[in-house]
């Protein structure tokens, strides 16, 4: 995880730019949806397949699967065929640390986070390699899997009222309405939240988003997917010319007002899984 982190924070500092990535394809299929994400960048190329099937929750499969080829950037030779599900639960954890180490206080050691499931663990991970995290609340909407989930990481299963001490919230659910009152969330506080790339769907209120500093991966993306963004737009809560790339708070071009909450909107794109695929292949060694 720490070197996905490094390597993605200086993806952006050597000058790529996320406003420049392909827009991701979503495909209707009766079953649910193919969803391609193809991207270039330096030596290698690539494009991740995932398929999104609502219905194998019954049939004791996962919802989301999929692959990752990576491609030569020159010939367009395939390379390698990654575990498309594998990366993505790194790269959107290890994206998300780029983004708090940029936002959060350098001593932000109280985490509530949204969620059980793999992005939660992930997260947990990820936010750990780049700040003392030391208290850790988790928010479930099943309480005994909460329980269990807290007792493995050694956390306590906690309200949304625990938002009013964090220091960093990390939203990773399938929620579809906001988890938690925006009025509540520290000036202090910074919030990253990966849960859609939905324009219908929310993990946090136009309050929150109101309140704070909005940083995502590319305006153009957000723009397009990012229902915490779009929802506080189409409300007039939030001025789409005041969003902040990733890229302009890495590289310092852009400095955060530091006395009001950070956000960042996550959906997700397709430059992330090629640079981290790309580095998992050189890796390797192969």
């Amino acid at each position: 995880m720490a070197a996905a982190i490094d390597v993605l924070r200086k993806s952006l500092l050597d000058g790529l730019n996320p406003e420049a990535g392909s827009p991701r394809s979503v495909v209707p299929v009766p079953q649910g949806q193919l969803l391609l994400m193809p991207a270039h960048w330096g030596s290698y190329a690539g494009v991740k397949v995932v398929t999104a099937a609502p219905g194998n929750a019954a049939r004791g499969l996962p919802r989301i699967q999929g692959n990752y080829l990576l491609l030569d950037g020159e010939t367009l030779t395939p390379l390698a065929l990654l575990d498309g599900i594998a990366l993505t639960s790194v790269r959107t954890a290890a994206v998300s640390a780029v983004a708090a180490d940029a936002l959060a206080g350098p001593d932000a050691s109280r985490l509530v986070l949204f969620g059980t499931g793999p992005q939660a663990r992930s997260h947990l991970e990820a936010l750990s390699c780049i700040r003392p995290i030391r208290d850790v609340v988790v928010i479930g909407r099943n309480a005994d899997r909460t329980r269990a989930f807290a007792a493995e990481v050694g956390a306590r299963a906690g309200t949304a009222d625990d938002i009013a001490d964090a220091d960093i919230v990390a939203c990773c659910t399938t929620a579809r309405t906001p988890l938690f009152d925006g009025a509540l969330l520290p000036a202090s506080a910074t919030v990253v939240a990966v849960g859609s790339h939905e324009p219908d769907a929310r993990e946090v209120d136009e309050t929150a988003v109101a309140r704070s500093t909005v940083i995502v991966e590319a305006v153009s993306a957000a723009l397009r997917e990012a229902g915490d963004v779009v929802q506080a737009i189409q409300s007039g809560a939030v001025d789409p010319g005041e969003l902040v790339g990733l890229a302009d708070v890495v590289s310092g071009r852009h400095e955060i007002a530091p006395d009001r909450p950070r956000f960042f909107k996550s959906v997700g794109m397709a430059w992330e899984d090629l640079v981290l695929a790309a580095a998992h292949y050189e890796a390797a060694g192969t």
